[in-house]
């Protein structure tokens, strides 16, 4: 049961992040016919992923009342895009973007931090299969958002395609009210200010903490190559005279990675070490990539982006899992934003990048797109230069990071899970 309340907070709010990307590039053609305001607005909308996660995720780890600041939140990222649907045109555009600017600085607590309030919800021996399941969420947003929101700007017009995508995050606001997320007990030393260096202490605890900080940046660098793929397929698709491979192979793609959660779900290679998990499918999703670019059948193709999209399935699972184990309890909710933000932020730069080495063909873009997994992988290796902290999910390491943390956040650093207390 708090799985399945879970899914209705994070399915329908997902749903609306993913297709608002579309909605607000196809409303600005059809109102502006501006492609450019169209990626403006995308950036506006995306760019607070990252710059915006140290503060959600912060408020987020002190609030007492945290249902009504999650649902606060994704009610206010539903409103901003309702709003866009209607301004868009009739206000002038620096205003419009501020408008969306201010939903994206929610945004965060559609991903990261709803992922973080699992840990809350249920027993620590469920949680490896709920990121698995959680981690399903994403892909299947990724195919059915952009999706739903072209079909809907086709049938009932881009304005309102946008406004039924924030209803949609709206509906996921209103279903935080399910969750069971009991009120924090107040401090004894009263509410402290958001002060510089508690906006800090989560990225402070990725890079002193080894297995975090591997995670971290591998991810975020294989990151890039899987944030080039909508532009490589899209020349592949060309080049190869079938229009139907622009979409069709990111759809095999998202398929195979929501194939591979169910199951990593069903069965986990690891409880204990999920870092090693984020490490071993780097290489195993470049592998196909780069076999895709050697071949010329688009069946094959299609059958090889699948494999890869299924290696990245256990990749995001275990990532989830590993955010969890090594992050201390008072920085949780900041990790996984941040963590999230710095995902996002390395797609959206992976797909520029690609796009300005457009002219050297899909084939070579493809095997760099790969080379970033291997990248990736040697990358966490490194980082990982020592045995990890204890897997104490309530940050039982003993890194200073952790104690200026609990100084640092008073509102929940000395809270005790319902999960470590035996619940």
């Amino acid at each position: 049961m708090p799985t399945a309340c879970y899914l209705g907070v994070a399915v329908p709010a997902r749903l609306a992040d993913e297709g608002a990307r579309v909605a607000l590039v196809l409303l600005a053609l059809a109102r502006e016919h501006s492609a450019s305001l169209g990626g403006l607005l995308v950036a506006a909308l995306m760019v607070p992923h990252v710059v915006a996660a140290p503060v959600a995720g912060a408020l987020a780890d002190r609030v007492r009342h945290r249902r009504l600041f999650h649902g606060l939140g994704l009610a206010a990222y539903g409103t901003g895009l309702a709003a866009t649907a209607w301004a868009l045109g009739r206000l002038p555009t620096a205003l419009v973007l501020l408008l969306v600017l201010g939903a994206g600085c929610c945004a965060p607590l559609v991903t990261g931090g709803l992922t973080s309030l699992l840990a809350e919800l249920l027993p620590e021996r469920a949680l490896t299969r709920a990121f698995s399941i959680d981690s399903t969420t994403y892909n299947l947003a990724g195919i059915l958002g952009p999706a739903l929101a072209a079909m809907l700007a086709a049938t009932i017009g881009p304005g309102a395609a946008l406004f039924v995508l924030g209803a949609a995050a709206l509906a996921g606001a209103s279903a935080v009210a399910l969750l069971r997320l009991p009120a924090r007990p107040p401090t004894k030393h009263g509410r402290r200010a958001l002060r510089p260096a508690v906006l800090v202490a989560g990225a402070r605890e990725i890079v002193s903490n080894p297995p975090l900080r591997s995670v971290t940046w591998a991810s975020s660098v294989g990151q890039i190559g899987i944030g080039a793929l909508p532009v490589v397929t899209a020349l592949l698709a060309t080049e190869r005279h079938a229009d139907w491979a622009a979409g069709g192979l990111m759809t095999a793609f998202a398929a195979g990675a929501m194939a591979g959660s169910l199951t990593y779900a069903v069965k986990p290679w690891t409880r204990t070490r999920p870092e090693r998990v984020v490490l071993l499918c780097l290489p195993l999703t470049a592998l196909p990539l780069a076999l895709a670019a050697c071949v010329s059948g688009t069946t094959l193709t299609t059958a090889l982006f699948a494999m890869a999209g299924w290696a990245t399935g256990p990749l995001f699972s275990a990532l989830l899992t590993a955010r969890e184990r090594y992050a201390p309890q008072p920085l949780r909710t900041q990790i996984f934003t941040l963590g999230a933000g710095l995902k996002s932020t390395a797609a959206a730069a992976g797909a520029a990048g690609i796009g300005a080495l457009g002219g050297l063909g899909a084939a070579p873009l493809l095997c760099m797109a790969a080379t970033a997994q291997i990248v990736a992988a040697a990358l966490g290796v490194a980082q990982l230069t020592h045995s990890p902290r204890s897997a104490g999910r309530a940050g039982g390491g003993s890194g200073g990071g952790v104690r200026d943390a609990q100084d640092l956040l008073p509102d929940s650093s000395q809270e005790v899970s319902r999960n470590d207390s035996g619940a």
